[in-house]
């Protein structure tokens, strides 16, 4: 069994409208790669901030600037039209997870994959318009921040599966660095991470960014397995000649961790199935 799960039907940016995207036709071409590459388990996440429900969560200039469509059009489009497993991926804003609850809970998902991608309105990870690098604060304290809200998102019981889980590397050396071994960082999500028990991500799209490389960082996911976490595999992929774009390495990095099975849903109820 392999799986796809992170897949968005569409780019990101402005000029993707969801007719043009959300078809019959453009679901298709993900299957048939993913049919290509083996992947059994194909699944579609689109940012929760491409909804306008998403502005009664937050209302950062980048999600106000986005919200165009209707998720409950959404679902029913994968439910009635494709094959695809039906997820979103909604990110964790700390003292709105009352609102993202709402939001969340008034759908039928299959699963639902937690990301980090702002620090608030301080800036983002791994988006140049609204870079925190650009900012006063040092490596230490975005890092610290980072892995801090990542155990809350793991406890707070709104996710799934942990996105991308060390994202904050994404620039790698092209932004600052912190000087500390970089697991006294992992270590500030261990508790909320084991405690939760949340399938975490095995992502390959690091691997078509600048810090080219799997996330997360095996030191990181060395304590994950060792916690008892689960492991989901995806590609992140936003056009479909990326659906398991990166998985020879992705394989062989899960084997020499001695990860064997992966994650599949289905309405949040999770299973463990054999890599295949």
């Amino acid at each position: 069994m392999l799986t796809d799960y992170h897949v968005h039907l569409r780019p990101d940016g402005p000029d993707t409208p969801a007719g043009e995207y959300f078809t019959q036709a453009n679901a298709e071409r993900y299957r048939e790669t993913a049919e290509e590459r083996g992947i059994t388990e194909l699944g579609v996440s689109e940012h929760v901030y491409r909804f306008t429900a998403a502005l009664d969560v937050w209302q950062h200039d980048l999600w106000r600037n986005s919200a165009t469509d209707d998720i409950d059009a959404y679902c029913a489009f994968v439910r009635d039209e494709t094959d695809l497993r039906l997820g979103i991926e909604a990110d964790f804003i700390p003292g709105r997870e009352d609102r993202m609850a709402d939001l969340l809970d008034a759908r039928d998902w299959d699963y639902i994959i937690g990301s980090i991608h702002f620090l608030g309105d301080k800036g983002a990870l791994d988006h140049a318009d609204y870079d925190i690098w650009g900012g006063m604060d040092s490596p230490d304290k975005v890092w610290r921040t980072y892995f801090t809200w990542l155990g809350e998102a793991a406890l707070s019981g709104l996710f799934d599966v942990l996105a991308h889980p060390d994202l904050v590397k994404h620039w790698g050396r092209t932004r600052p660095f912190p000087d500390d071994d970089l697991r006294h960082y992992y270590e500030l999500a261990m508790d909320g991470i084991a405690a939760s028990g949340i399938a975490i991500e095995v992502s390959t799209a690091g691997l078509r960014k600048p810090v080219n490389e799997l996330y997360p960082s095996p030191g990181f996911l060395e304590m994950c397995i060792e916690a008892g976490n689960p492991i989901a595999l995806s590609s992140d992929a936003h056009t479909p000649e990326i659906v398991g774009y990166g998985y020879q390495d992705a394989l062989q990095y899960l084997a020499d961790m001695g990860v064997t099975e992966l994650c599949t849903f289905d309405r949040r109820r999770r299973q463990m199935e054999p890599i295949g």
